[in-house]
């Protein structure tokens, strides 16, 4: 199409960059190992991939405290390290998109500490600073959603600073125009350098209740969660209403440069909510939709999320699907089956290249990477730490497994910085680049077939009838339909993909393409795309 975008037709792919690839055997990924790997995404026929941060940070949530949003932490390699990185993934086609972490810092970034330093500090302002409560306590009930209240005394100073995560990650003040334009110098930075774009994390949190209400009480909950972040209805801690004035601006700085593009991390379970972070095409270019991610292995609550946001999307917007991240259990373990796990791993792959909007891979998923157990005393995710074993987010976060064999072609380190696996057999790329039949090879394929027909990049989306447990869908753009269906069942299921000459397409199982459309029997956990003349 001569009006291809990258980021509304393509493909991105997200990289930990702790888990892909260690190209100095410490045993953590780095950005030499990504740019080594390049390869294999391009072969894979990715359009984009997104990296999780690199930035100089104590590591306090692995990244997500920055201490310098304009450098690269030397775990991860040099500024030198992501320019070569950026140049090869260009000269491959592949638009390079990073992490932007704006809700908050390092307690250590040089920002804070001048923050904390005194209350007539010149930044004190950058940050949300407020005195105690009469009795001595946080200025309000709000809660940490990784455990305790959102204060923190500095003793120092005699205020409390606001943390909507960890005390060592101070929420900056989005109200205060200095820190405002000292942000948007971060994205200027790495624009020019020639980033595509950024995935801005927890971006409905930047801006809160000015007057810093208290949280009403959640009624909806199990007492035992009451005391605590489940424990409240978040009005006034987050979404409120002056983050659009925000982004507004944020797509004015965006806009000056060619196709560029910003992607949200809107974690609110409503898609009314989510859809108004697009706009009227002057806000984000997308934002994930976190319901579809929770909606399981379930044809009717995953219809249900794509069908009420199709209708709640702006005409401006464009939707966004993903199944697994580096915070969600990995789907091929979520839809896990005794008999059927492979198939639902397959069938998963067919579901989200072929719907309305723009898929997100993550690292692995490609060759249905499960979960890796961590055990307690070995866990990194202060999350689980701080919290619960039971919250812990390292299963997803374990290292690429690229052919089979000790370090997995990962690392040559003995003791990687999570541990590789148990995985099924030939879980890995190269045995899977040998095995035409493999899951790898359908993505590939899948990506592919995306690329070649409109009706699977920009085709409008329509729900069809069909049996129970099966959900069927046309996509149709320029005279050119496609028919998907998609048996979650355990038995097999005939479905009708109505008339027509089958002129490309694919199954997820092994029998071939029919020639012409009509009735096709879908084995278990079985899906057929048919591009239909």
């Amino acid at each position: 199409m001569s009006d291809w975008l990258w980021w509304r037709d393509g493909v991105v792919y997200q990289i930990y960059p702790r888990s892909f690839l260690d190209a100095n055997g410490d045993g953590v990924g780095d950005l030499e190992g990504i740019r080594r790997r390049l390869d294999h995404l391009a072969w894979l026929g990715v359009d984009a991939i997104w990296i999780s941060p690199f930035y100089p940070s104590p590591m306090a949530d692995f990244g997500y405290d920055v201490a310098d949003y304009c450098g690269v932490d030397p775990l991860f390699g040099t500024l030198a390290d992501f320019d070569r990185l950026l140049a090869d993934a260009h000269a491959r086609g592949i638009r390079v998109v990073v992490d932007w972490v704006p809700n908050h810092s390092s307690d250590r970034h040089p920002w804070f500490v001048e923050s904390r330093s005194s209350r007539t500090s010149a930044k004190r302002d950058w940050y949300v600073w407020r005195d105690p409560a009469p009795d001595g306590g946080p200025p309000n009930n709000w809660f940490s959603n990784f455990g305790g209240p959102a204060w923190t005394l500095d003793p120092k100073t005699g205020q409390y600073y606001l943390h909507s995560f960890l005390p060592e990650q101070p929420d900056l003040n989005w109200r205060n125009p200095e820190l405002v334009a000292a942000m948007h110098a971060t994205l200027r930075f790495w624009l020019d350098r020639g980033v595509d774009g950024f995935r801005t994390d927890v971006g409905h949190r930047i801006l809160k209740d000015p007057l810093l209400r208290d949280n009403p009480p959640n009624p909806n909950v199990p007492e035992q969660y009451r005391n605590g972040f489940l424990g409240q209805l978040h009005l006034h801690d987050e979404n409120h209403p002056d983050v659009h004035v925000a982004y507004r601006a944020i797509r004015r700085l965006l806009d000056a440069y060619d196709e560029r593009m910003m992607v949200g991390e809107i974690y609110i379970m409503d898609g009314r909510e989510v859809a108004k972070y697009l706009g009227d095409g002057d806000e984000l270019h997308l934002s994930f939709h976190f319901k579809f991610v929770h909606a399981g292995f379930d044809p009717a609550a995953l219809r249900r999320e794509v069908e009420e946001f199709e209708a709640l999307c702006p005409a401006k917007g464009w939707p966004t699907w993903t199944l697994s991240n580096h915070d969600v259990p990995r789907h091929a373990t979520r839809f896990d089956h005794p008999s059927l796990g492979d198939a639902r791993a397959r069938l998963a792959a067919l579901l989200l290249l072929t719907l309305r909007g723009t898929p997100f891979l993550y690292y692995g998923e490609e060759i249905g990477m499960r979960n890796v157990p961590v055990a307690e005393e070995a866990m990194q995710d202060p999350l689980a730490r701080r919290l619960h074993p039971r919250l812990c987010r390292d299963g997803e976060r374990s290292p690429m497994c690229w052919e089979p064999g000790p370090g997995a072609g990962f690392t040559a380190h003995p003791q990687p910085w999570l541990p590789l696996g148990p995985q099924p057999p030939r879980t890995d790329v190269a045995s899977q680049c040998d095995d035409r039949t493999s899951l790898l090879w359908l993505y590939k394929d899948l990506l592919a077939l995306r690329r070649a027909h409109p009706s699977l990049q920009r085709g409008d989306y329509r729900g069809l009838d069909a049996p129970d447990g099966v959900w069927s869908y046309e996509r149709r753009s320029d005279g050119e339909r496609a028919r998907v269906a998609l048996n979650f069942s355990d038995a097999p299921r005939r479905v009708d993909l109505g008339a027509g000459r089958v002129v490309a397409g694919r199954r997820t199982g092994a029998a071939p393409l029919p020639e012409r459309a009509g009735a096709v029997e879908l084995g278990p956990a079985e899906g057929i795309v048919a591009i239909l003349a």
